[in-house]
């Protein structure tokens, strides 16, 4: 009798470990990443790789960060940038968008060719070696000189940056902006991007 049970007993566990292995192994969805946000500098490493691969002397001559839902520019960061660059051999010019949101366009985006002129002055190309102060180091300048005062007052305001080289006195700033844009702000400060001084707030 002792038998039988026991041998009733080990078919119910060979059953039940069947039973067991039988079920299909249930597979994590992974998980989205979340929104990456950096600085200018950071994303820019990330956008001269990509336009030295379209023209060997590629070199920028606007980087800038852009406003979204999840980026308002806060900490001298920002979710999405984009550089402008210009090629004399190819007599181009060609942005690139790097995206760190949760969506589609996460990543490097290239946007379309259009023709260079060594003489338009709004695409005034500059050697990477001017670059030496990150965003959030001219944010720090710019929040000295009547970011901080503004913030107090108006917290939401977003903040744009923008890099670009100025003829009229030879340098590469940083432009501050506190506002939806260049040209809708409460607040814009220029700030050296070599040296990190302060220049002026910008009318």
């Amino acid at each position: 009798m002792k038998k039988l049970l026991m041998a009733m007993l080990a078919l119910v566990m060979m059953a039940g470990c069947s039973s067991e292995t039988s079920k299909p192994a249930q597979v994590e969805k992974p998980q989205p990443k979340p929104a990456e946000f950096v600085t200018g500098r950071a994303a820019f490493q990330k956008l001269y790789i990509a336009a030295r691969g379209w023209a060997r002397d590629a070199q920028p001559y606007r980087i800038e960060s852009m406003i979204t839902d999840d980026s308002k520019g806060k900490e001298g960061k920002s979710a999405v940038w984009r550089a402008s660059f210009g090629s004399p051999l190819q007599r181009g010019v060609k942005a690139y968008t790097w995206s760190g949101e949760v969506s589609p366009d996460r990543g490097i985006n290239p946007g379309t060719e259009d023709t260079y002129s060594p003489t338009n002055t709004s695409t005034q190309i500059f050697d990477v070696a001017f670059l030496k102060v990150d965003s959030d180091k001219a944010l720090e300048v710019a929040q000295k000189h009547g970011g901080e005062k503004l913030l107090a007052k108006e917290p939401d305001t977003p903040i744009l940056y923008i890099v670009d080289w100025s003829q009229a006195t030879n340098e590469l700033i940083w432009h501050v902006i506190y506002g939806n844009n260049r040209d809708d702000y409460k607040l814009r400060v220029a700030v050296n991007a070599s040296s990190g001084d302060f220049i002026r707030v910008e009318k």
